[in-house]
C-alpha cells in the first residue's frame, strides 16, 4: 500500500506540469467567473474530460496484491484493474464549471475508463459521470467564492475516490475480488487524488493571487504617471509642456527614450537618439499615421518598424500610444526600447491603460472648458438683457423735456449716457465691485427721478469696508426697477425705497425693501423662480438676477422675496465677502 501511494504521488508530479498549462488558459477565467454559455460548457467538458484520461495514463495496473508501473496501456485483462487518478480532472471540472461541466467531463472519462476494460470497468466508467455530477451539485454550495478553498477542496478530493470504491464493491463480483481490490487501491487513491486536487486549487488561487497584485501594481502605476504629466497635458499641447512630459514618462516608464507629438510635428524628445530625434520633424512613420487615424496603440518590434532613417539609431523597439481629446486623437506618445524583448505584454496593457486614462481626463477637461464657457456666455447673454421698456420710456420722457425743459432734458440724455456706458462696460465682465454696481445704480435712479419726479425716495444704509465685494453686475438695477414699478406704483406721493448692504460674517447680506403694496403669495413663490413676462417687462430681469446669483455663487444666494409687516416688499440675497 505505501508503495502504491508513493507510485501514485510520483505519477502525480506529471499531472502537475499539465496543470500548470491548464492553469495559464485564459478562457479558464470565464468559468472562475461563472460566465456560462453551451459552447463554453461543452468546451471545458472535453477539456476536463481530458485532463482526466491524462490521470488514467498516470495510473497504476493492479492485479490481486501485485501492481506493474506501466505509463501506457490499451486493454486491461479480465482480473486487473488500474489505481488512477481519472476523477481528478472530473472533481475539478465540477467545482470550477458546475454539474453541465462535470457531468461532461465525467461522461469523457467513464467512457474511457470503461474501454479499458478490466475487473472493475463498469463501476469505474460509471463513478466518473456520477462524481461529475455531484461535484458540481455541491460546488454551488461555495459560489460565493471564486476559488474553493483548499481545505473544502481536499474534502471533497476523499469523496470523489470514496464513492468509486463503494460502486466497486456493488457492482464488481466476485465480491472478494472487489474487496481485496479496494483493499489496495482505496487508502492511496484517496490520498493522492484529494492531495492533488487541493494543490490544484491552491496554484489557481496562488496564480489569481499574483495576477491581481500584478494588475493593481501596474494599475497604480499608470494612474500616479497620469496624474504627474495631466497637469501639463491640460494647459495645451506645446514644446514646454510637451518636454515636462516626455521627461516624466522618461523616468516614471524606465525607457530608453520618449517621444511627445502632436499631430503633424514632433514636439519633444527625451533620452537616446536626440541627435537625430528633433523636435519639428514631421510625424511621418505608417505605425505612427496608423495610431492617429485609429487612435488604437500601435506596437514597433524591429528597427524597421520604428523607420528611423538615421543608421546608428539605438531605438529597436517601441510603443506608440495615441491620446484624444473631444473624440479625436491629437497626439501621440512614443516609448522607445533598446530591444523587442524589452517590451512584455505587461508594457502594453500599461500603454493602453495611459491612452485611455489620458484621454477619459483630457475629454474631461474638455467638456468642463466647454461648460465654464457656456456659462459664462449664457451669463452675458442675461446681463446684456437690457429693459427696453426702461430705453424706450426714457428716449419719450427726453422728447416731451426738450419741449417743455431743455436744461432737464440735456441733464436726462447725460444720465442716460453714463447709464449706458457703464451698462455695456459691466456687461463684459462675471462680477464688479458693490462700489461699481451702485454708481450703475445711482445712474439709473437720476433718470428715473427725474421721471416720477416727487412720487418716491431712495434711502441707503450701506456699512463701510463692502464696498471691494464683488456682485454679479446689473443685480440691484432690476430689483430697485421692479419696486418702482410694481410696488409703488399704486402710490402717487411718499413712496420710499430702503437699500441696505451689510458684513455679516464673512457674508455681505443685501435687501431692498418698499412701502408699496406688497405682493401676492403666488407672486412671492414664482418671483425670480420663474420668468414671468409683464407688460413693463421686469419679470425677466429680476428671474434674470437670480439665476446670475445661483450660477455665480450657489442656491444660498437666490433671492427671497417677502411682506413686510407694515406694508410693502423686501427682497434680500446675500453674496461672499471673498469669490475665488
Amino acid at each position: 500500500m505505501e508503495t502504491l501511494t508513493l507510485v501514485l504521488l510520483e505519477r502525480m508530479g506529471l499531472l502537475l506540469a499539465v496543470t500548470f498549462t491548464l492553469i495559464q488558459i485564459r478562457q479558464i477565467r470565464q468559468l472562475l467567473d461563472r460566465q456560462f454559455s453551451m459552447l463554453t460548457s461543452l468546451t471545458f467538458s472535453f477539456m476536463f474530460g481530458l485532463f482526466g484520461i491524462a490521470g488514467t495514463y498516470a495510473g497504476v495496473v493492479v492485479t490481486e496484491d501485485t501492481f506493474s508501473p506501466s505509463f501506457w496501456m490499451v486493454r486491461l485483462m479480465e482480473q486487473e484493474a488500474i489505481a488512477n487518478s481519472s476523477l481528478v480532472g472530473v472533481v475539478i471540472g465540477g467545482l470550477l464549471g458546475g454539474p453541465l461541466v462535470g457531468l461532461g467531463a465525467g461522461i469523457v472519462t467513464g467512457i474511457h475508463l470503461y474501454s479499458l476494460g478490466g475487473f472493475a470497468a463498469l463501476p469505474m466508467g460509471l463513478s466518473a459521470p456520477l462524481t461529475g455530477l455531484l461535484t458540481g451539485w455541491v460546488a454551488r454550495f461555495f459560489s460565493d467564492e471564486r476559488v474553493i478553498s483548499p481545505a473544502k477542496a481536499l474534502f471533497i478530493g476523499m469523496f470523489a475516490p470514496i464513492l468509486q470504491m463503494g460502486l466497486i464493491l456493488i457492482f464488481a463480483s466476485p465480491s472478494d475480488t472487489a474487496i481485496r481490490l479496494v483493499n489496495t487501491i482505496g487508502i492511496p487513491m484517496v490520498i493522492t487524488n484529494s492531495v492533488f486536487i487541493a494543490i490544484f486549487t491552491t496554484m489557481i488561487r496562488l496564480a489569481l493571487k499574483e495576477e491581481e497584485r500584478s494588475a493593481a501594481f501596474e494599475a497604480e502605476r499608470a494612474l500616479k504617471i497620469a496624474e504627474l504629466i495631466l497637469p501639463h497635458l491640460k494647459r495645451g499641447l506645446t514644446k514646454q509642456t510637451a518636454e515636462l512630459t516626455a521627461q516624466i514618462l522618461k523616468q516614471e516608464m524606465q525607457v530608453t527614450a520618449v517621444t511627445i507629438t502632436d499631430t503633424q510635428t514632433i514636439l519633444a524628445h527625451s533620452g537616446v537618439g536626440s541627435g537625430h530625434h528633433e523636435p519639428g520633424e514631421r510625424v511621418q512613420t505608417q505605425l505612427s499615421l496608423l495610431a492617429l487615424a485609429t487612435g488604437k496603440v500601435q506596437v514597433a518590434h524591429s528597427r524597421e518598424q520604428i523607420q528611423c532613417p538615421h543608421a546608428d539609431c539605438p531605438l529597436r523597439a517601441g510603443i506608440i500610444i495615441p491620446f484624444s481629446e473631444a473624440g479625436q486623437v491629437v497626439g501621440l506618445i512614443k516609448l522607445y526600447y533598446q530591444r523587442s524583448q524589452q517590451i512584455r505584454k505587461i508594457e502594453e496593457v500599461v500603454a493602453q491603460g495611459l491612452s485611455n486614462l489620458i484621454s477619459n481626463q483630457l475629454n474631461l477637461s474638455f467638456a468642463e472648458k466647454m461648460t465654464s464657457l457656456m456659462k459664462d456666455a449664457e451669463l452675458r447673454l442675461l446681463q446684456a438683457q437690457i429693459n427696453p421698456h426702461f430705453l424706450f420710456n426714457t428716449l419719450n420722457s427726453i422728447v416731451t423735456l426738450i419741449r417743455i425743459d431743455p436744461t432737464l432734458a440735456r441733464h436726462m440724455t447725460i444720465q442716460l449716457s453714463v447709464f449706458m456706458r457703464l451698462n455695456l462696460k459691466m456687461t463684459t465682465m462675471q462680477l464688479v465691485p458693490i462700489h461699481q454696481e451702485l454708481d450703475h445704480l445711482q445712474a439709473f435712479l437720476e433718470i428715473v427721478k427725474i421721471r416720477f419726479a416727487d412720487q418716491f425716495s431712495v434711502v441707503y444704509e450701506t456699512q463701510e469696508g463692502i464696498e471691494e465685494a464683488m456682485i454679479p453686475p446689473l443685480t440691484l438695477q432690476p430689483l430697485i426697477e421692479n419696486s418702482i414699478q410694481h410696488g409703488l406704483k399704486a402710490k402717487p406721493i411718499g413712496g420710499l425705497i430702503l437699500i441696505s448692504l451689510r458684513r455679516v460674517g464673512e457674508e455681505v447680506h443685501i435687501a431692498i425693501e418698499d412701502n408699496g403694496e406688497g405682493l401676492s403669495e403666488k407672486q412671492i413663490e414664482q418671483l425670480g423662480a420663474v420668468n414671468l413676462p409683464s407688460a413693463e417687462g421686469n419679470g425677466i430681469g429680476v428671474y434674470n438676477v437670480n439665476q446670475r446669483l445661483i450660477s455665480l455663487f450657489d442656491t444660498g444666494s437666490r433671492l427671497h422675496y417677502a411682506n413686510r409687516e407694515e406694508g410693502g416688499t423686501r427682497v434680500f440675497f446675500s453674496i461672499p465677502i471673498h469669490h475665488h
